[in-house]
């Protein structure tokens, strides 16, 4: 039961009565993550409100109601009723929410329910398919059946360090013997935070919708130090003319419009021919990883080479086909690429997503702006573009402050200043 919270200006009428009228809410915090509320109104009895925190240094403010949706009202002129008029104590209770009875919900009722919210939510497939599998894979086999309220933060720690000190798998065929490789401990540890971020949001969310009592036990959980670094493998332009050299002549048009577009392989391999807007000078992509469409502004480079790939074709066919006439299917790039960039000497070889790396890093070092940058490649800011490629805008931004910045005249001696090293020649 948790405990009631007192408070010497919320907790009696005759205390709300002598509150100044003022529509920002008087809030009281009644545990970790939530406070309870109260406006005082010019005139008539005060409203109940509560406010969570929901993340990332973020709030959300509500009105207390009943059932049936009205406004929960104070007791500064009535007594309580228990649903439409609250004292503070009851008013805490509303806040709180109903919630669930100690011991009764697994970490996989949560994940459960979790992966409900996020497909209406309106996720992308694909987030929703690789949420899934990282649940499935690091996360239900070990806390899936132990109960939140069983969940400690000595245990959510010798969890997850487990996880960041095990190989990384191997993809392999689906009912293929799992295999495993050795990695640098900094990415396994950047992989078990990843996980645990998926654990916790889960957690958060039911905390939030009341269903379980605290939040004690992840909320002291923090994530691995220096270990969310960028390491970004992309080409220089004369390695990606030899992969595109080393090619078969199958994959070769696939490399060619990775290195054009920064584009995802998923997202190139379902275009088709009436996606390039040779006027406009733009690709249209249809299914992105976030679920938002976007149109790629291509470069006169990029134009050129969808006329070629697009002349004469029918509008709905697909773009891009392998020999056999069979469209590009997930994973089928995978041993291309090992196997071209074998042949075209790039070690360490470079995967087909390092192709989208690859034409941001260029971009950025060439002067792009970190804005146009994101928005190409299909992020909703620049966040993720400064923290891998940020670093390689640093040319960039020297030669912008030594262009633009004010000069005063500084490095030149006043007339008639005579330097210390002179006064004291002279002395």
């Amino acid at each position: 039961m948790p405990r009631k919270v007192r408070d010497a200006n919320l907790e009696t009428r005759t205390a709300r009565s002598r509150l100044p009228v003022r529509h920002k809410p008087f809030f009281r915090l009644i545990e970790p993550g939530l406070h309870l509320g109260y406006r005082k109104l010019t005139s008539g009895p005060g409203t109940w409100l509560k406010r969570c925190y929901v993340g990332k240094g973020k709030y959300v403010t509500e009105n207390l109601r009943t059932p049936d949706g009205a406004v929960v009202l104070a007791d500064d002129y009535e007594d309580s009723d228990g649903e439409r008029i609250l004292s503070f104590a009851q008013a805490q209770r509303a806040a709180r929410g109903p919630r669930a009875v100690r011991g009764g919900l697994t970490v996989a009722d949560v994940i459960a329910a979790d992966l409900e919210y996020l497909r209406s939510d309106g996720r992308s497939a694909h987030s929703l398919e690789d949420t899934s599998r990282r649940v499935a894979a690091h996360i239900l086999p070990f806390l899936g059946g132990v109960k939140v309220s069983a969940l400690t933060p000595e245990r959510l720690r010798r969890w997850r360090d487990a996880l960041a000190s095990t190989a990384a798998r191997v993809r392999t065929p689906r009912g293929a013997e799992q295999r495993y490789r050795t990695s640098d401990s900094r990415a396994r540890r950047n992989s078990a935070d990843r996980v645990w971020k998926t654990l916790r949001a889960a957690l958060n969310r039911a905390f939030h919708d009341g269903k379980i009592e605290t939040d004690h036990a992840w909320r002291k959980v923090k994530g691995f130090r220096g270990v969310d670094t960028a390491r970004m493998h992309y080409l220089s332009i004369v390695e990606a003319k030899r992969l595109i050299n080393a090619a078969p002549l199958e994959f070769r048009p696939l490399l060619q419009v990775g290195l054009a577009t920064g584009c995802r392989y998923g997202e190139l391999a379902a275009l088709t021919v009436a996606d390039f807007n040779p006027d406009a000078g733009t690709l249209a992509i249809h299914r992105s990883k976030t679920g938002k469409p976007r149109h790629v502004v291509l470069s006169d480079e990029g134009i050129a080479l969808f006329v070629a790939l697009t002349a004469g074709r029918p509008s709905a066919d697909l773009m891009l086909r392998r020999s056999n006439g069979e469209p590009w299917r997930a994973s089928n790039q995978g041993r291309l690429m090992r196997e071209t960039c074998a042949r075209a000497k790039i070690t360490p070889a470079i995967s087909y997503p390092g192709l989208r790396h690859t034409w941001a890093s260029h971009a950025v070092m060439n002067g792009m702006p970190l804005t146009v940058v994101a928005r190409n490649l299909g992020h909703a800011n620049t966040k993720m573009v400064e923290k891998h490629y940020g670093h390689l805008a640093q040319d960039f931004v020297a030669e912008a402050v030594r262009k633009h910045a004010p000069k005063f005249g500084l490095g030149k001696a006043a007339k008639g200043t005579v330097t210390l090293r002179k006064a004291s020649a002279h002395a």
